[in-house]
């Protein structure tokens, strides 16, 4: 798996540690930014992340900024993209298990750095279950590409 990860400067020092444990993990992954000491639009980061989700460059992302929720709706903007803000353990598997999220979203103003860690492990080890679910993501997926076709 090869992981996608940005952040604006709100949540610089998250991304930093997010990817010394990917390192850790032995997960390869590419940092689209942002780069210390240096101000940014989230929006800007949370397209071309979702982007190259959206295109099939990465099979999941991670999106860091002050709260995660502006990264999370950035994101959801672009096709084909589920992203989720995610700050317990629970909504960290069910992004996974039942919504089929590609990308979490942290907020670095909100958790922790070990907390934030113990969310991505868990969310990397879970997939889609399907079931139940299978349903209701092909309809969120019909949604996206009715309104995405205006």
């Amino acid at each position: 798996m090869k992981i996608a990860i940005g952040c604006d400067e709100a949540a610089y020092r998250l991304k930093i540690e997010l990817i010394k444990y990917l390192e850790y993990l032995g997960i390869e992954y590419d940092d689209f930014g942002a780069d210390e000491g240096s101000v940014v639009l989230y929006p800007d980061i949370a397209e071309k992340v979702a982007l190259a989700v959206s295109e099939g460059k990465y099979e999941r992302a991670i999106l860091t900024c002050g709260t995660g929720i502006g990264m999370a709706i950035t994101a959801n903007k672009i096709p084909g993209v589920r992203a989720a803000v995610c700050h317990d353990v629970f909504s960290a598997e069910r992004a996974r298990k039942s919504n089929d999220a590609q990308i979490i979203c942290f907020g670095e103003r909100v958790i922790g750095v070990e907390l934030a860690k113990s969310l991505l492990k868990v969310w990397l080890d879970s997939e889609f279950s399907g079931g139940g679910s299978t349903p209701k993501v092909e309809k969120i997926n019909i949604i996206d590409a009715k309104y995405h076709n205006i």
